[in-house]
């Protein structure tokens, strides 16, 4: 049955295009070593306008072509699918993804050419993938002297994100639900990664708890490879060995989401290996906690992502001071960010289908407003280097992280990931089950 969601989606873009013609490919299969091929996931902007995840397929939309909406897909072959799976072949994309014609792939070289005739804007993403690229012009070449007949051709080349980013950045009811159950599915996982984490178990113990609540909820694969940074390596923005055997006193900074339905959670939590915090720890902790509540409280329609990064910048700057990790005054430690050197990552990125997702964060040169059904991370941090011989002795090898996932609503802002335990004495608590 054809997923109306998509159709409608396709509509908008049609209409959007004014008269032109959109050329999209599939995410190509990549080879993880020899002959082996890493997991596949599906290009976003190809599984968002069709709803189809198998590789080798190109999506052709056309204001001009009286079919409008073409698939080149893999054919059916019962030996090929013997070892890799059923395909939904030519028919199948029709039937089952709403195409109004489909084609084998091995066909597009030929029948390309008649969907770029008379259309002379031609929305594709050019520079991405040299093959693609080359098939592309190739088509546009055989379409050119069609002019002397009175056809046109393509003379303009568009990039379709230009179109299809904005669709994605603001979110639907029916994709928030996506979310909310990927963010729910996560919070699951975060919870049992406190309640199980202990002194002298790896890492990797614990991303295995993670990893087997997302798939077990039905959980596609994670949104990212999973961060599980204990003792000094939570200070390190995008650890990712996770082999350190933990130890009594350490803090584990855990960076993880799932992703549910193609769509993405992004949440990270901070909590003491031994169940309570160090008072160092719970200094720097309710730090970033106060910078993270100054840029929940920031976030509504019409506030930019720089105004919701410089509440939580203020916030850690005046305590960086107070706690002698910085010179003051507080104004001109903003000014010459020296802060920088304990936070220097951003607090906020949209989130979607891509875990850093689309939409352009400004126009004209300035900051963009943000609108209703904004989905943005609100994620400050501390790291204070084992080795920063200039930081006070007891903040050393500390690092903290909160994240937590925040849709703009016309009333302000819901924070999705709310249930998971980010105060010190639930943190606490979740780490000591009874």
């Amino acid at each position: 049955m054809v997923d109306p969601i998509f159709a409608q989606r396709r509509a908008v873009l049609l209409d959007a295009m004014g008269e032109g013609v959109l050329v999209l490919f599939a995410a190509g299969a990549a080879i993880r070593n020899n002959d082996v091929e890493h997991e596949y996931r599906q290009d976003s902007d190809f599984y968002y306008l069709t709803g189809f995840d198998e590789p080798e397929s190109v999506l052709v939309l056309s204001t001009v072509h009286a079919d409008r909406y073409a698939l080149f897909v893999r054919p059916r072959d019962p030996e090929r699918e013997t070892w890799d799976g059923a395909r939904v072949g030519v028919d199948g994309a029709v039937s089952e993804l709403g195409a109004k014609v489909a084609f084998p792939v091995s066909e597009l070289a030929a029948k390309l050419p008649d969907w770029l005739e008379n259309a002379e804007r031609l929305f594709y993403r050019i520079g991405r993938d040299r093959d693609e690229d080359e098939q592309v012009l190739r088509a546009i070449d055989r379409t050119r002297p069609r002019a002397r007949r009175g056809a046109t051709f393509p003379t303009q080349i568009i990039d379709p994100a230009t179109l299809v980013h904005e669709m994605r950045r603001k979110k639907t009811p029916a994709e928030i639900e996506l979310m909310a159950r990927a963010i729910d599915i996560t919070g699951e996982a975060h919870v049992a990664a406190m309640a199980v984490a202990r002194p002298g178990m790896y890492e990797y113990e614990v991303e295995a708890v993670l990893r087997n609540i997302f798939r077990k909820h039905g959980s596609e694969r994670p949104a990212y490879a999973p961060i599980v940074g204990s003792g000094p390596n939570a200070t390190v923005l995008h650890y990712h060995k996770n082999n350190r055997l933990m130890e009594e006193g350490d803090l584990l900074l855990i960076d993880a989401g799932t992703e549910f339905g193609y769509y993405a959670a992004d949440v990270t939590r901070t909590f003491p290996v031994g169940g309570k915090f160090t008072e160092p720890q719970r200094e720097i902790y309710d730090l970033v906690l106060a910078a993270q509540d100054a840029s929940i409280d920031a976030t509504r329609p019409g506030a930019t992502i720089e105004e919701i990064h410089a509440a939580s910048v203020k916030v850690l700057a005046e305590g960086m001071v107070t706690l002698g990790l910085i010179e003051g005054p507080v104004e001109e430690a903003i000014k010459d960010e020296r802060y920088k050197r304990y936070y220097m990552h951003k607090t906020s990125h949209y989130l979607g289908m891509d875990v850093h997702d689309v939409g352009r964060y400004f126009e004209r040169g300035k900051p963009r407003p943000l609108e209703p059904g904004v989905v943005i991370t609100v994620e400050p941090g501390l790291y204070v280097s084992a080795t920063d011989d200039q930081a006070p002795a007891r903040y050393r090898g500390i690092g903290v992280r909160i994240e937590d996932d925040v849709l703009v609503t016309a009333e302000g802002r819901r924070v999705l990931s709310d249930a998971i335990p980010r105060r010190t004495s639930d943190v606490e608590r979740a780490c000591r089950p009874s």
